[in-house]
């Protein structure tokens, strides 16, 4: 297998579950309370697989869609079947959940956007400080408040399951790409971190956005904050193109220790899985690859 095609490989951690998608399919496998493993998997469509997912810096926004697009779906799902729904419900829109997630998405724009970005504002125009200094300032706020906020929601039962899995995906992804045998003995062997995860890509447009905004110059605090939501799609783009890198020249020893951070904050987002949560993972990869085999 080339390398190309491994990096298309990726996954996300749900309710007593794991989501994994590829180029052109995505599966989702989920522990029901009974003990049985329901898997969902469906193709992704052009947009993942097309002339889009090819050009440099553009396909960065499909990681964005991704977590917010197939990530809430395939929560979703997993809420369903962890929860034990009846039918009729599991087949009826669900326009609660994408009204919940709009209002997360305001509140965690407000926490991890608009409050870094008031706090520098005040600072250079009460202290005097230069723009460089509080554009940075800006940036050690955001991630001073990813790293409380993982830490503080990692001290919940029920997210620690949820990162057992996330564990679990890394593991499975990591024998795949070893070629060793796709079972829960063979994954456990492998390490919790993986290069691509989500949570180095987060760690990675936090830094990138410290570069990118010190460019925009000083604004007035309301246009400062239209900048900094304006520029997200060029940040998060800027990021995949470096962790595209990061992960097919890892072995480098410059490139690794430039990785290292994001390595490191994954020990809050992941945990050591249980076999069962590696044999769902392992349901998730084997049934994406073979939608992906039918299309």
């Amino acid at each position: 297998m080339s390398s190309n095609e491994l990096t298309f490989y990726g996954g996300q951690a749900v309710l007593e579950g794991v989501m994994m998608r590829g180029r052109k399919a995505m599966a989702v496998a989920v522990r029901a309370p009974s003990g049985e493993i329901v898997v969902h998997t469906e193709p992704l469509g052009r947009l993942y697989s097309g002339a889009v997912a090819r050009i440099p810096f553009v396909r960065g926004l499909l990681g964005l869609w991704d977590a917010l697009g197939l990530g809430y779906k395939s929560l979703n799902f997993s809420a369903r079947i962890a929860e034990a729904e009846p039918e009729e419900k599991k087949s009826g829109a669900d326009w609660s959940g994408w009204i919940s997630l709009a209002v997360t998405l305001v509140i965690g724009i407000g926490l991890f956007s608009v409050l870094p970005t008031s706090l520098a504002y005040w600072l250079e125009t009460n202290l005097g400080l230069a723009y460089w200094v509080t554009t940075i300032i800006e940036g050690s706020t955001q991630i001073a408040l990813l790293l409380g906020y993982l830490w503080g929601i990692g001290r919940i039962p029920e997210i620690q399951r949820v990162f057992g899995y996330h564990g679990a995906e890394h593991q499975t992804i990591h024998a795949y790409e070893a070629q060793a045998p796709l079972t829960p003995e063979s994954a456990s062997r492998f390490p919790l971190a993986h290069p691509r995860c989500g949570t180095a890509f987060i760690l990675s447009v936090a830094v990138i956005a410290i570069l990118v905004f010190s460019l925009v110059g000083p604004l007035p605090l309301g246009w400062r904050i239209v900048s900094r939501l304006l520029l997200v799609p060029v940040v998060a783009g800027i990021a995949f193109e470096a962790q595209r890198l990061s992960a097919r020249y890892f072995g480098n020893p410059i490139v690794r220790a430039i990785a290292t951070p994001g390595l490191w904050l994954q020990s809050l987002t992941t945990r050591t899985p249980e076999p069962a949560m590696l044999e769902v993972a392992i349901a998730a990869f084997e049934a994406m690859r073979s939608e992906e085999a039918k299309a």
